[in-house]
């Protein structure tokens, strides 16, 4: 037990967060929430105070993630600090990005048409169906028996 314990110490050392001004912005996706600190820096991005690497594991989390600074080109301009709560894993990847995506819009208003034209600032709509009652679950019937 102890050694988890160290191992989520060390994970946590590696980096320090950023200080300073920042600009703040909300992301959502699903049931996922994403405050997002945007500060001048170069580069580094911890959520729930870890680096990216160790809190999104899969690749294709982290650069969906970085896809609104690859648009801007200004990958090492911003040092990024989020504290994301709810949902699953891919939820609060897509909840970060529209997060970083908005205060990169506060801090250069004339980058709204390339961030729109990618797509980036649209929030994503789909929600997870409700349950019917007569139903299973949301339209998965129960098993019908001939006789």
């Amino acid at each position: 037990m102890a050694e988890t314990a160290t191992s989520v110490e060390e994970k946590k050392t590696t980096g320090s967060l950023p200080e300073g001004t920042y600009t703040y912005a909300f992301g959502r996706r699903k049931e996922s929430t994403a405050r997002v600190r945007l500060y001048d820096g170069s580069g580094r991005v911890f959520v729930n105070g870890l680096p990216i690497e160790a809190y999104f594991t899969r690749a294709d989390h982290r650069t969906d993630i970085r896809r609104p600074f690859e648009a801007l080109e200004n990958k090492d301009q911003y040092d990024v600090s989020v504290r994301v709560t709810g949902g699953g894993i891919s939820g609060q990847a897509g909840a970060v990005r529209l997060g970083i995506a908005r205060a990169m819009l506060l801090l250069q208003p004339e980058l709204r048409t390339v961030l729109k034209r990618d797509g980036l600032l649209r929030r994503d709509p789909r929600m997870k169906e409700r349950k019917k009652f007569g139903l299973r679950s949301a339209r998965r019937a129960p098993q019908w028996s001939k006789r």
